[in-house]
């Protein structure tokens, strides 16, 4: 296992150098986005519209952040389980999804997909959300106000902590 601090967008080079269980620091810009934001991302796809964002070699954090108190850019920033972006996430791959941060195991469907278009799934630590919270230096509201905090924002990060727990050849930290 290595250690790796990687600037963000990712790219296939950098993608296929990582493997299970390498530790790595984030930095740079990815989206936020849970459930309900990737179900209206799968409705613009299939009526063939316009997405709010492009995904192309972009990092998604599968997190609702807490509101932020007075002098915060961003109030507590856990990662969700991932498992509920399932449905989704092949279609969003398709349209150049590179990464994805969560929490827990993912679908097989997930992992092929992975594999075909050479993505990346990190885990985040779900007891740190504090400590995650504090690695977000910006953050900037995208798409989707009425959902609240699980609205799309793209948020900086800085030396933001993940794990790689599926590698781009499919290798499956939770096996």
């Amino acid at each position: 296992m290595a250690e790796y601090n990687i600037d963000l967008p990712l790219n296939n080079e950098v993608i296929e150098k990582l493997k299970i269980g390498d530790r790595v620091f984030l930095t740079g810009y990815m989206y936020t986005g849970r459930d309900a934001a990737h179900k209206r991302m799968i409705e613009l796809i299939n009526k063939e519209e316009k997405l709010p964002i492009s995904l192309e070699n972009e990092t998604i954090y599968y997190v609702g952040p807490a509101p932020a108190k007075k002098g915060q850019i961003i109030g507590s920033a856990g990662p969700t389980t991932s498992y509920r972006m399932d449905p989704y996430t092949t279609s969003l791959m398709e349209k150049g999804l590179k990464g994805m941060i969560g929490k827990g195991r993912r679908s097989e469907e997930v992992i092929e997909s992975i594999k075909k278009h050479k993505g990346i799934y990190f885990a985040a630590v779900g007891g740190a959300a504090a400590y995650i919270s504090k690695c977000i230096k910006k953050r900037e509201l995208i798409a989707y106000e009425d959902l609240g905090t699980e609205a799309i924002l793209r948020i900086y990060v800085e030396k933001f902590p993940v794990i790689v727990a599926v590698d781009s050849s499919g290798n499956n930290i939770y096996k």
